[in-house]
């Protein structure tokens, strides 16, 4: 993998906004050497086999804390899952009680996910292991942020100069965070698209165009990234229905067919198929969907591995 010279500048992944570029060029990288490992008939690695990872979800999650889960497993650590919901902190256990509690077990690292923004930056105040926030409330998912710029490099050869259009429920999504900071800080320009009420006021403060007409954002980009309507966030009604919602911003292969050029259309997941895409254009050759939840796997190893490199 990496020289023993490159090391991240950070002990901690708990947001993009503390990498450095060098930092996700060297994740990203890492991620390209553990991506050929993937491939081979033998997918394990030694490479944490003396680390062991807790899993700690505050928060329900399939796809990201399989992705983490897999990414162990194939760097050989040993791993001890908590889901928070079947556990002592539906019994009024605190974060830090029973974060130590696992820590007393003797783990190196934790991966956490929880429903509060900045719970990762408190705990790694409070706490003896290395954190990596695998999404925290509406604040930022640095994981996902780096498997798509992965995911573009791979499609594009580089991210630089590309023109990423985020589009959707802006408000309420810690991956939108998370990817502008990251597609900016590699040289990217980033748009949001969405409506009015879905759009954060300040927005523009970080660098972003902002548009609400789907078609100008579709043709102004290479890459769109279909961001999920995440209605368990909404505490208001920000629009009339998703009938009208996906009716405005619902992206279908007569848009993308009609656009003035090809672009590669993106997803976190999960889907809502119908909503903000549909099924065509998901199953479509525009699509790199699939990739990103393999490339998901690779870029956490990256992370895990690099950070293990900065023990002690």
């Amino acid at each position: 993998m990496s020289s023993a010279v490159e090391q991240l500048s950070t002990r901690h992944l708990l947001g993009i906004k503390d990498l450095n570029e060098k930092d996700i060029q060297l994740i990203l990288d890492t991620a390209s050497n553990f991506k050929e490992v993937l491939n081979r008939p033998i997918k394990k690695v030694p490479s944490l086999r003396d680390i062991t990872i807790a899993n700690v979800f505050f928060e329900n999650s399939t796809r990201t804390r399989l992705s983490f889960e897999l990414a162990e497993k194939r760097l050989s650590a040993d791993i001890v899952n908590f889901a928070a919901s079947s556990s002592s902190v539906s019994k009024g256990e605190t974060l830090i009680d029973t974060v130590n509690n696992i820590l007393a077990m003797k783990v190196d690292m934790i991966v956490m996910r929880h429903p509060y923004a900045g719970a990762g930056v408190f705990l790694s105040k409070h706490v003896d292991a290395q954190i990596v926030n695998a999404g925290d409330g509406a604040h930022e998912h640095p994981t996902q942020a780096l498997l798509d710029s992965f995911s573009i490099r791979e499609r594009f050869g580089d991210v630089a100069g590309r023109k990423v259009a985020i589009i959707g429920d802006i408000t309420h999504s810690r991956v939108a965070l998370s990817n502008i900071l990251c597609l900016q800080k590699q040289g990217a320009e980033v748009m949001v698209c969405g409506p009015t009420t879905l759009i954060p006021k300040h927005i523009t403060s970080l660098g972003v165009k902002v548009e609400h007409d789907l078609r100008k954002a579709l043709n102004w980009c290479d890459v769109a990234n279909m961001l999920r309507i995440q209605l368990e966030r909404q505490d208001i009604a920000y629009f009339p229905s998703l009938r009208e919602y996906s009716m405005l911003y619902g992206l279908n292969k007569e848009i993308l067919d009609s656009l003035e050029k090809p672009i590669t259309i993106m997803h976190p997941g999960p889907i809502n198929r119908g909503v903000e895409i549909t099924s065509d254009v998901a199953d479509s050759e525009h699509s790199i969907i699939l990739d990103q939840v393999e490339n998901g796997v690779a870029v956490r190893m990256a992370v895990l591995y690099l950070l293990a490199g900065q023990r002690g």
